[in-house]
């Protein structure tokens, strides 16, 4: 009797849980989701062409769009260091790793401005700029290797080939 109960309990939650996993991953996933019910061939056949252009037509107006995997590690890395916290939505198309902690790059250009800090213009275009005071030895190259990487209190730690690192903001 204990067993049949058992039993007779996960098959009820087994059919409670069934509905939650069939629901899309997206609300505009929704109208394929529901063909795949669907049991007379030709009806399931005309019900994933409507489905399909109804996505169609949201991704033509702009109401949906379709990130890969590549274009949202590249928006993630080209946004390193800038405080914009609306492109979290990067983190998840980017493959489930999360936000980045570091990113290394190409020096293309560095000089000092009139406080006497580092400015470091990146290849990729991105602009860093010294907030300490480190002394930098030896003096910064062009086509060097840079990391940036995340540091405490949301600063970062610049460091150029094998001179040591600085902390340093990103301004572009």
């Amino acid at each position: 009797m204990g067993r049949r109960l058992c039993g007779l309990a996960l098959a009820g939650l087994a059919i409670l849980a069934a509905p939650a996993a069939a629901q899309p991953a997206d609300p505009a996933l929704k109208g394929l989701a529901e063909c795949a019910g669907v049991a007379d061939p030709a009806a399931k056949g005309a019900c994933y062409d409507a489905a399909y252009q109804a996505l169609e037509q949201q991704v033509r107006t702009g109401e949906l769009s379709i990130i890969r995997r590549k274009e949202a590690q590249e928006a993630q890395r080209g946004a390193f260091g800038l405080d914009l916290p609306s492109l979290s939505l990067f983190d998840r198309a980017a493959g489930g790793e999360g936000p980045l902690e570091r990113v290394t790059d190409e020096l293309a250009r560095a000089y000092q401005d009139g406080g006497g800090r580092w400015v470091f213009e990146l290849k990729s275009g991105a602009t860093w700029r010294q907030i300490d005071n480190e002394a930098i030895a030896p003096r910064p190259k062009a086509g060097a290797a840079v990391e940036v990487r995340k540091a405490a209190l949301g600063s970062f730690f610049l460091k150029v080939g094998e001179a040591r690192g600085v902390r340093a903001k990103r301004s572009e």
